[in-house]
């Protein structure tokens, strides 16, 4: 193969960086076609075929061909200085986001239960038939959305886990290690919402905290204001952070050391041995999975931070994807326990089927190629302030020794 000159690499860039924009123009192009025949779907079914009465036959379809432009132009927003106009965008976009996906659900549900009752001729008014359907999607979506957005923006419920572990020595029987993932404090989440759940973690009295990524939606400069209340957090045996791929979205070496300056201990392929009444358990965190794609220095490797970890003490492994189990399997690394995120359960019915086209599991303690994964269903939420199913999370695992 023919090595490259200097002169020749810097020929090569702009062609490697066009050939990506291209690729991204393309596919952001498929997404909004895709996205735009979905909502024409929704204008017919709501306000053409019921044949509503002036001038919602007109008024409507024009109202759902502007909240689909919202979409992208909130997302827009979402990169410029917040004001009250950009963050009202915000808002209304990613509301519309997830009342999209519930009502668009609803409406292909009411679709096929229509056509089963218009081919046995239970309802032979084809208008008829049209507006009921058309009532009943708009009826089940109004209440979901109200109450997946209460859900999203209440209390993170405390889920508390049991987890047997072998070699697990008598100081550390009943050690807990609280966790808390997916906060991503961002458009919608400020720092007021982030020190209700830091209090909520301080008042489980946890021996160990760890923060298992996408904790941020924004730049270091944009958010280091509202993340100020993780300095408060406390645990007796530290408090430790491993980055998701949202960090890597808005600079991960930044977020790593802004972190760190609030006194959390990040760990990027590395670990760090603590020790109570004489047992000792090694704490150990990888970069995301996905990390090395955007920063080649910032490959995840399971293997480099259990390098030199003690020989029969047990392990605890953050990272953030539950996928990395199978890094851990394949490298043949010891892991008592992993504790990731990054699923949010699914967040909103119905894309919690969808999640396991990625991740091999949701949520909830499962064993993945031999390795136990504990996977969090997240504190905060990404995108849609809704949560439809899966609720905010605050995991207590409370370690105790493994019989025998």
């Amino acid at each position: 193969m023919a090595e490259l000159t200097p002169g020749m690499e810097q020929e090569a860039r702009p062609r490697v960086s066009l050939a990506l924009a291209l690729r991204w123009l393309m596919s952001l192009g498929g997404i909004l076609t895709l996205m735009g025949g979905l909502h024409a779907y929704l204008a017919v079914r709501l306000f053409v075929s019921p044949q509503l009465p002036a001038p919602w036959t007109s008024v409507g379809p024009l109202l759902v061909a502007l909240l689909f432009v919202l979409l992208p132009v909130g997302m827009a927003a979402s990169r410029r200085e917040p004001t009250f106009w950009t963050q009202a965008l915000q808002w209304t976009s990613y509301v519309w986001m997830g009342a999209f996906g519930i009502l668009l659900s609803a409406v292909v549900v009411t679709d096929l239960v229509g056509a089963v009752l218009s081919w046995t001729g239970v309802v032979p008014d084809a208008l008829a038939l049209a507006r009921g359907k058309a009532l009943v999607s708009v009826g089940v979506t109004v209440p979901a959305v109200v109450y997946a957005f209460i859900t999203a923006r209440g209390r993170a419920t405390v889920e508390r886990v049991t987890v047997p572990v072998a070699g697990l020595a008598p100081g550390l029987h009943g050690a807990k290690v609280v966790q808390i993932s997916d906060i991503h404090v961002g458009p919608t989440l400020d720092g007021r919402w982030l020190r209700r759940v830091v209090e909520q973690v301080n008042a489980l009295q946890p021996d160990v905290v760890a923060v298992t990524g996408d904790l941020v939606d924004g730049t270091v400069d944009a958010l280091r204001e509202e993340v100020k209340p993780l300095a408060e957090l406390r645990a007796s045996l530290g408090v430790f952070y491993v980055t998701g791929n949202h960090e890597y979205y808005h600079g991960g070496p930044a977020w790593a050391a802004e972190v760190a300056r609030l006194g959390l201990t990040p760990l990027q392929n590395e670990h760090r041995v603590v020790e109570r009444d004489g047992a000792r358990l090694t704490i150990a965190g990888v970069t995301d999975y996905d990390a090395g794609h955007i920063i080649p220095a910032h490959a995840s490797s399971p293997e480099r931070a259990l390098h030199g970890a003690p020989q029969g003490v047990p392990r605890l492994l953050l990272a953030h994807q539950p996928r990395t189990a199978l890094r851990v399997a394949k490298a043949g690394v010891m892991v008592d326990l992993q504790l990731s995120g990054h699923t949010h359960g699914g967040q909103m019915f119905p894309f919690m089927f969808f999640i396991k086209l990625q991740q091999p599991v949701v949520r909830g303690l499962a064993t993945i190629a031999g390795v136990r994964v504990y996977t969090h269903r997240g504190t905060g939420y990404w995108g849609p302030p809704l949560r439809l199913g899966p609720t905010p999370e605050i995991a207590e695992l409370t370690l105790v020794p493994a019989p025998g």
